[in-house]
């Protein structure tokens, strides 16, 4: 029997304090479950976070929940913290050019 788990982002709802991301994971012997991942507007509105982004950071934080608990976390809401948004833009920002930097060109 396999143990392959499809997670499926669904879309996001914007509440007065969050912005929350909908997931459904399904697994072969089971039924569907639905978890939310909510992140404040504030981290956005701060520049902690961007918009493209939020998706994969929800994801992530839903595969860590689904690595620990398999398909049936004890919790199906989750908020992202501030740790948690700091550790996604350290392991995903792209390395700073110098403001006297120009690309190479070859002939």
């Amino acid at each position: 029997m396999s143990k392959e788990i499809l997670m499926q982002f669904m879309g996001f709802e914007s509440k007065r304090d969050v912005r929350e991301y909908t997931f459904t994971v399904r697994e072969a012997s089971g039924d569907p479950r639905e978890f939310t991942i909510a992140i404040a507007h504030a981290a956005f509105n701060e520049r902690r976070v961007r918009f493209q982004d939020a998706p994969d950071v929800c994801a992530l934080r839903l595969k860590r929940e689904l690595a620990t608990w398999g398909n049936d976390p004890v919790e199906c809401h989750f908020d992202i913290t501030d740790a948690e948004l700091e550790d996604y833009r350290s392991k995903h920002s792209s390395p700073k050019r110098g403001s006297t930097a120009r690309p190479t060109t070859s002939f």
